[in-house]
């Protein structure tokens, strides 16, 4: 197994997969992004004009890293603290439409495919020899 993506700072990696996301046609930024928060524990949308690229770069490291992850486990990844005021800041799961937008566009793509649950495994999805290469040849072009 081929370690380059582990041993590449995760923000730089990030921006490149980023920037590469761009050129692909199936990740194009839907129009109500740019109107729509990442959580309900957001008090704004993301003023970041490239967020759609970079949180798409952000997933497709993410299933790399974890192996076969769901839209649920996303959810939870991209939560975070909302803040109530007077009473005490509990977590919130982050956006699933976004998530799931992302994953559809991916799996257009070719980067990844879904995968039945069974008798001890996840259900989800999880990266094609496609989408394995295309990150490790991007984390190879970070160093």
């Amino acid at each position: 197994m081929n370690t380059a993506l582990y041993e590449v700072d995760a923000q730089k990696l990030n921006d490149k997969l980023a920037s590469e996301l761009k050129e692909i046609e199936e990740f194009a930024m839907p129009q109500w992004a740019y109107f729509v928060k990442t959580s309900v524990a957001r008090a704004r949308p993301p003023m970041d004009y490239d967020f759609w690229y970079q949180r798409a770069a952000s997933v497709l490291r993410q299933v790399y890293v974890k192996g076969t992850i769901g839209v649920n486990r996303l959810r939870t990844r991209y939560g975070g603290r909302k803040d109530n005021g007077m009473r005490p800041p509990r977590f919130r799961k982050g956006s699933g439409k976004i998530l799931r937008i992302i994953l559809q566009q991916a799996e257009k793509a070719g980067f990844l495919e879904k995968v039945k649950g069974g008798k001890g495994r996840r259900s989800g999805r999880r990266l094609t020899d496609k989408g394995r290469v295309f990150l490790e040849e991007t984390a190879k072009s970070v160093r």
